[in-house]
């Protein structure tokens, strides 16, 4: 889909018809670099021909999969988190596909789980650079600003996530499940 094409109205039903997960299958890994690829270097030309870089070799992906009829078929989503020293993570280029933008729920639930996520393996500071265009959705999910920067030629947000709104999300099988504290 080209970037001058104009986004269609996601139907209702395929609003709640996706999954959020690490991506453990190949055909996740490489649905979640060619979706990075078509919004940062083809939509935004932010890179040309891949974003890929150093941090990809240790980044836990994580994606949101269609899930028409139970079936985990096609990535919609994305971000990478990784530990940037003991204890402290980030998360860098989240994406989401062209077609689900329309579907409020897509980013919060991927930003969700990549801090969940860092959680469960003890994060006690998650970091991330905004685009600055996005910075009101980060603050809506309980985010503060931190400092301001211009990468690869885009200007950013330095951010962190308030951790006492994100409950650790534990993987099974490469799906996520909500931990809940004990009462």
């Amino acid at each position: 889909m080209g970037a001058d094409m104009l986004l269609e109205p996601v139907p209702p039903f395929l609003a709640s018809h996706y999954r959020v997960k690490l991506a453990v299958e190949p055909w996740e890994w490489a649905g979640s670099e060619q979706l990075r690829r078509q919004v940062f270097c083809h939509e935004q030309k932010i890179f040309v021909g891949s974003d890929r870089d150093a941090i990809d070799a240790g980044a836990i992906a994580i994606v949101a999969v269609t899930a028409l009829a139970g079936t985990p078929n096609d990535v919609i989503g994305t971000v990478r988190i990784h530990e940037v020293e003991p204890d402290v993570w980030q998360g860098s280029r989240l994406a989401v596909d062209r077609t689900y933008r329309g579907i409020g729920s897509l980013g919060p639930s991927l930003i969700q789980t990549a801090v969940g996520s860092a959680r469960a393996r003890g994060c006690v500071r998650f970091l991330a650079y905004v685009q600055a265009q996005n910075e009101t959705l980060f603050r809506r999910l309980h985010w503060q600003r931190i400092d301001e920067r211009v990468l690869h030629g885009v200007p950013h947000v330095f951010m962190q996530a308030d951790l006492e709104h994100y409950p650790p999300v534990e993987a099974t099988a490469g799906f996520l499940v909500m931990t809940r504290k004990a009462a």
